[in-house]
């Protein structure tokens, strides 16, 4: 089972979501992210959220809608990505793809970020049209190359990452110590079908970058 959690971002910044759907992904709505699920033709099985993006129109027309529609007070101590991301972890799905949540306000995205923080090392990816972000904890993980994403970047969320070591890639390492605000590996690129990158400690930020948001 996949899980797809759409935010209310801007929608220049989502890619097709239809491109992402299939018979075991459940879509879940996050806000007004609901309302732009909807209008994609795709109908959620559950939504989150204050919902103080929409008009009181709108609202009752998602209550007739949908089956499953959880409102929130305004004022509350996690944002609805959050419930959202919370709530999907919950189910043990096998992958976590959360997409609407960068453009716009710099808050949020930063916030959403902080979630992927949370829940380091779950399989929980943050899609846009340009960019799919990851975090992962000391091991050694496959990555494959996708014309896509042509640029793989690593960034220190911890003090400091060791051991790390970037195999198939044009730029290479090797058991290597990074501290966090290096900018050493920015904007690498694999030159084989498949590469490794490895470490042994601290928490990891992999983003792959296409130029051009055409995804």
């Amino acid at each position: 089972m996949f899980i797809h959690i759409v935010g209310g971002g801007p929608s220049e910044h989502l890619p097709s979501l239809a491109s992402y759907d299939g018979e075991h992904v459940r879509w879940i709505g996050v806000d007004r992210g609901t309302k732009t699920l909807l209008e994609a033709g795709i109908r959620p099985i559950k939504a989150f959220g204050d919902f103080d993006s929409m008009t009181t129109e709108e609202i009752i027309l998602l209550q007739k809608t949908l089956n499953d529609l959880d409102i929130w007070p305004a004022e509350k101590d996690k944002t609805d990505m959050e419930i959202a991301l919370d709530w999907a972890v919950q189910q043990e799905a096998d992958k976590i793809r959360i997409f609407g949540a960068t453009g716009g306000r710099l808050d949020h995205l930063f916030g959403n970020v902080q979630l992927l923080i949370k829940y380091a090392g779950k399989p929980i990816e943050m899609i846009d049209r340009q960019n799919i972000v990851t975090v992962h904890l000391p091991g050694t993980y496959t990555v494959f190359y996708d014309e896509r994403y042509r640029y793989v970047s690593y960034i220190p969320i911890s003090n400091d990452i060791k051991g790390m070591t970037l195999d198939g890639f044009k730029y290479p390492l090797t058991n290597s110590h990074i501290f966090r605000g290096s900018t050493l590996c920015i904007s690498n690129e694999l030159i084989q079908s498949s590469g490794t990158f490895s470490f042994s400690k601290g928490i990891l930020m992999m983003i792959r970058s296409s130029d051009v948001g055409t995804i």
